[in-house]
């Protein structure tokens, strides 16, 4: 007899496995190429010292801020969240909270710079408002998303991973393990002297 751990991961295994990428035009890719091309996007934005920006909302927030500090201390990337407290509450108090990410996104992102979107449903509108502002400022734009195949987020990124799962915890869950294999892949192109 199954077990509900043993189910839970074959679930999470199968979703692992079914994970897809697409480009901006809708066309599927394979998801080791997608890896390494957002790989090579983020050492040439190292190289070039511009910043890697990452949202999203409750647990998908908590990520953005983990893999921040991950690629900070371990590919030494220039990363930012907005995650600040006051800032947040002004925002949200004075423009709305849609506002959240895209007002502080258009202050300080420049062409150049990455924009990693999070979104579990693919329909959060700050998140989708902050994608809007990175295309107008010339950033590339790496989306996370997973329940509904057709939702908006996984079309709006020059590079779009789907994980097909109808739970948040599948969904965050799946996610998690897609930062931590891209920023693996990021650590292990640091050089040895950067690494301390």
């Amino acid at each position: 007899m199954t077990t509900r751990w043993q189910q839970h991961v074959e679930d999470m295994s199968n979703l692992l496995r079914g994970v897809s990428a697409r480009d901006r035009e809708g066309r599927d890719l394979d998801v080791q190429a997608a890896f390494d091309q957002w790989c090579a996007w983020t050492l040439k934005l190292r190289d070039r010292h511009r910043t890697l920006y990452l949202v999203g909302n409750g647990a998908s927030a908590s990520m953005a801020s983990h893999m921040a500090a991950d690629l900070a201390k371990n590919g030494h990337v220039h990363t930012q969240v907005f995650s600040d407290l006051s800032l947040i509450t002004a925002i949200s108090n004075d423009m709305g909270y849609e506002w959240v990410f895209a007002e502080p996104l258009a202050r300080r992102a420049t062409e150049g710079d990455q924009l990693v979107a999070i979104s579990s449903s693919g329909r959060s509108p700050n998140v989708l408002a902050a994608v809007k502002v990175a295309r107008e400022r010339g950033l590339t734009v790496v989306t996370l998303s997973a329940m509904a195949p057709d939702n908006p987020l996984r079309k709006a990124g020059d590079l779009n991973f789907h994980v097909a799962a109808q739970r948040y915890g599948y969904a965050e869950s799946s996610h998690a393990i897609i930062l931590h294999n891209y920023m693996d892949m990021v650590q292990a192109q640091t050089p040895a002297e950067d690494k301390r």
